[in-house]
């Protein structure tokens, strides 16, 4: 009996590491992979994220949430967390030092984005709606991943809102330019 407990314990071990190994590497890459004019150390986060939050070695405390409306999340023990507008750093360390005031002794946290959150395209594009956002994404992906522009659609005046602009002012924008998380897309209608 001794021996199955300890084998169990090993190989619960050796998953926590493979899993670990997994979730950093794929977390590199998809940091990576934005190549966009905002690094992924500054992106801030906001309502429809879906992150994980990892605290080595403590596996309750290791989970998936989606920010609601408010952009904030319940995380064990710690009641609300809100999490709007802060970057991955600035929430794991409001974690880190959260948990050390009566749970933790040393918390190590990583909180990394698993989805970010949908932007939105309307106007003349066949199926005008909210998509999820890929790093990487330009105005034209973000057209084709709409299904392409309708026969009365203008090319050259397109205009956005960005999420994070608090005066929700309207700014034209070109075909190669970055979308971000949360931007709503507006393709206008072409008059010849």
């Amino acid at each position: 009996m001794t021996h199955s407990l300890i084998f169990t314990r090993s190989r619960i071990t050796r998953l926590s590491v493979i899993e670990i190994l997994v979730f950093i590497l794929l977390s590199h890459l998809a940091g990576n992979a934005w190549a966009g004019d905002k690094a992924i150390s500054d992106y801030k986060l906001g309502a429809g994220d879906k992150i994980k939050v990892f605290v080595f070695d403590e596996q309750d405390l290791s989970q998936e949430y989606i920010l609601s409306d408010a952009g904030s999340f319940s995380y064990p023990f710690l009641g609300e967390i809100k999490a709007k507008g802060m970057t991955l750093n600035e929430l794991e360390k409001v974690l880190t030092e959260r948990l050390k005031q009566g749970y933790l002794v040393s918390p190590r946290v990583n909180v990394r984005i698993l989805e970010y959150r949908q932007f939105f395209i309307n106007g003349e594009v066949k199926q005008p709606g909210g998509y999820p956002f890929l790093p990487g994404l330009t105005v034209q992906k973000a057209v084709a991943l709409a299904g392409g522009f309708t026969e009365r659609a203008s090319r050259r005046s397109i205009n956005v809102i960005h999420d994070d602009d608090t005066s929700q002012t309207t700014e034209e924008i070109e075909l190669n330019s970055p979308v971000h998380p949360g931007d709503i897309i507006m393709v206008e209608e072409s008059f010849f």
